[in-house]
């Protein structure tokens, strides 16, 4: 009896913190409900009186207002890409792992397992890098959001404001979020400036607009700030082709740390994220290139391109006509989360 009400009870405050987990994105559509209504209605179709300078405003706001919320949309409901199956564990395996009692032979299970994986990343004390909740071996870059309890590709972060896990299948779609969003407000900001002046100076009416007006301003130049210094972050993690968790934790190589490890140049870091084909950069479709389980890296280009070897020191490997270094039997498994 006692285990079913503390079943009942979790089941309870999970679907209490799903429904509280969108309260942050009803805040943001409400925000732009109410700009959209402002601007259109109250500005340009009440204070605005040349019917050219209205024209002009609402092609070029409606425009903007389209991408922005596009590209909204489809950050948050893109679902966060989680590994294929080939880097769990098989269900022969798992039951195997999990009813054996031998330490060491549960790490050799891991071992073999890794080395036939393209995964180069290790954990901080140079262990195979395992998730003991999805029960598989994570791919570089992945790690396990414990919001979304799942392991994500390529994650960046988990945003609030959209509800969703940022990574592999979905940090194209932030990004132009974060720049339609930056402009949107300054567009606004723009636009509205001149008539907050007049209300300012009384050559208007004061009437129920010059409120929305004002407000309208106040509000666009506040998050304007926010975003573009969010933005300006982002920008800089993409011309590094880092994450948000490799910024503020150095990824480790079977070769040791390297903070610059996928970092292949500016122009091919920034098609790491928007694809080889310009004309979808500023689109939110899908171009982001591979599958998100396996990452070209520094270390293996520097034999090909000598100019990236010359940027900074780095470690000779030890075969540079491999394209990838293989894991060795010898290393220690640890799980992290």
């Amino acid at each position: 009896m006692r285990r079913g009400w503390k079943m009942a009870l979790s089941g309870g405050l999970r679907c209490c913190r799903r429904v509280l987990s969108w309260v942050p994105v009803l805040v943001i559509v409400l925000v732009v409900l109410w700009s959209y209504y402002a601007y259109v209605f109250e500005l340009c179709l009440v204070t605005v009186l040349s019917p050219t300078e209205k024209v002009i405003y609402l092609i070029f706001y409606h425009a903007i207002f389209v991408f922005f919320t596009w590209t909204y949309w489809k950050s948050i409901f893109t679902l966060p890409q989680q590994p294929n199956q080939k880097f769990h564990l098989s269900y022969s395996d798992k039951e195997r792992y999990e009813n054996e009692e031998r330490p060491e032979v549960q790490k050799q299970m891991l071992i073999d397992m890794a080395k036939k994986l393209p995964v180069y990343t290790r954990t901080g004390s140079g262990a195979v890098r395992f998730c003991d909740r999805c029960h598989l071996i994570k791919p570089d870059r992945c790690h396990h959001c414990s919001v979304c309890a799942m392991c994500v590709l390529k994650m960046d972060h988990h945003c609030p404001w959209v509800n969703n896990c940022i990574g592999f299948s979905n940090y194209k779609f932030f990004l132009q979020f974060l720049a339609y969003s930056v402009l949107y407000c300054l567009y606004i900001a723009t636009t509205v400036f001149n008539y907050f002046i007049k209300y300012w100076r009384g050559e208007l009416p004061s009437v129920r607009s010059k409120f929305h007006v004002l407000f309208l301003l106040f509000v666009a130049c506040m998050f304007f700030v926010s975003l573009v210094i969010l933005f300006g972050y982002h920008c800089w993690l993409v011309s590094r082709n880092k994450t948000t968790l490799e910024a503020f934790c150095t990824p480790v190589f079977t070769s040791g740390p390297e903070k610059n490890g996928f970092n292949l140049g500016f122009i091919k870091n920034i098609q790491q994220v928007f694809g080889d084909n310009k004309k979808f950069w500023l689109i939110p479709i899908g171009s982001s290139p591979g599958d998100g389980h396996s990452f070209p890296m520094r270390s293996m280009n520097e034999s090909q391109n000598p100019l990236l070897a010359n940027e900074e020191p780095w470690e000779d490997n030890e075969d540079e006509n491999r394209d990838y270094p293989e894991a060795s039997s010898s290393l220690t498994v640890e799980t992290e989360t």
